[in-house]
């Protein structure tokens, strides 16, 4: 916020890092555009209908954009089916073989995941390049700790931010040398330190859009809770302007998680932002599983709403007043209902879940109902 519009909250503000914006398809990324959740297939691209039917999944979740890997001419092929069923844009993931790179960039693909300098020689590299403008396709670089350059390797003895820095300013100039500006830029480690270092470093030394990840972070708890400690990091200094949360878990997953990050620094609001307590011998009803079935069954909901499902009466009425639907337990299976902060009405326990859910599902319309009368209007 400006010395003339000071913010109420100055302790939430986020001043996000001046990017230049690219498109990724229809996608805007980078800029003052709102920072988008990636993840990647696991089927294989050679099987469209699989892919589809994950992608599928993976848009319900609400994912913005979606990877999938192009190994051989086979995945290349299935690609431009898979591209026309999906509602979000597609990045081809090409690791070395320029030819690939060639018939996703034809195929329809948005964007091309490659290391220009990994994919042969300099006129490989121009076939790439060329394809990619021609057909109105992006380029991510992708440098990856695990997978460095031998001649940094035997420079700095071991992956530091300072290679992974180095290996993406070589990358870029390769694409700048061909007069290619519509690239994003990864530097990603499973080493959270060693990102975050990274990311930090090349947000001071490039001015292109970064694509935020911690890879191989490992298994739904333990990926997400390093996910969020690095990539969280990152975004709360302002720096990143698309993510992909790496799990060893199924991609709608990942989806999840990295709204649920976007959400918890106040950066993206899609869908029910639910605030519960951890429960305990005061609760008048059992907290951890209503938490768990709300979570499932409101998956649908992409209206920004907040719920408090609080299991009694000494943090509930606090927090119930700042959301927007709120739940607080009660005696004798009967617990209190409040409706923007207020006290409106109780519920049985058996009809409480229910009871939510139509409550959320109605005011997800409200406020849908509201924003198109005053879109309408202007």
């Amino acid at each position: 916020m400006t010395a003339d519009n000071p913010s109420l909250r100055p302790w939430r503000d986020i001043e996000r890092r001046k990017s230049r914006q690219i498109m990724v398809g229809d996608v805007p990324v980078g800029g003052d555009a709102p920072i988008t959740v990636q993840t990647m297939t696991n089927t294989l691209t050679s099987d469209p209908k699989a892919t589809i039917d994950q992608i599928r999944r993976c848009e319900e979740a609400g994912v913005d954009i979606i990877r999938v890997s192009c190994p051989d001419v086979e995945s290349t092929t299935a690609l431009k089916q898979i591209v026309r069923a999906s509602r979000v844009p597609i990045v081809a993931d090409i690791h070395f073989h320029y030819k690939r790179g060639i018939e996703a960039a034809e195929a329809g693909a948005a964007c091309l995941r490659i290391n220009p300098g990994n994919i042969g020689s300099a006129e490989r590299v121009k076939e790439v390049v060329d394809a990619a403008k021609a057909n109105g396709c992006a380029i991510r670089i992708g440098v990856n700790a695990g997978s460095l350059d031998k001649n940094l390797l035997e420079k700095y003895g071991e992956p530091c931010p300072e290679a992974l820095v180095e290996s993406a300013l070589d990358h870029i100039k390769i694409l700048q040398d061909h007069d290619f500006h519509e690239y994003k830029v990864a530097v990603k480690a499973s080493d959270v330190f060693l990102a975050v270092a990274a990311y930090s470093q090349l947000a001071d030394a490039v001015d292109c859009p970064l694509h935020l990840g911690i890879t191989e972070a490992g298994g739904l708890i333990g990926g997400t809770v390093k996910s969020s400690i690095g990539m969280g990091n990152l975004l709360w200094a302002g720096i990143g302007d698309t993510i992909r949360v790496s799990l060893s878990a199924e991609p709608e997953e990942e989806v999840r998680v990295g709204y649920e990050m976007l959400k918890a620094l106040g950066l993206r609001t899609r869908g029910v932002r639910v605030v519960s307590c951890p429960s305990c011998a005061r609760q008048g009803f059992d907290v951890i599983r209503t938490v768990q079935t709300l979570e499932e069954r409101l998956q649908h909901i992409r209206t920004p709403l907040s719920l408090s499902v609080l299991g009694c009466v000494v943090n509930g009425p606090g927090e119930a007043r700042e959301t927007d639907i709120g739940i607080t337990g009660g005696g004798a299976g009967k617990h209190m209902v409040y409706l923007s902060g207020v006290t409106d009405h109780h519920v049985a326990d058996g009809d409480m879940v229910d009871h939510i859910v139509k409550l959320v599902e109605d005011k997800a319309a409200e406020i849908e109902a509201a924003t198109e009368q005053v879109e309408a209007a202007e």
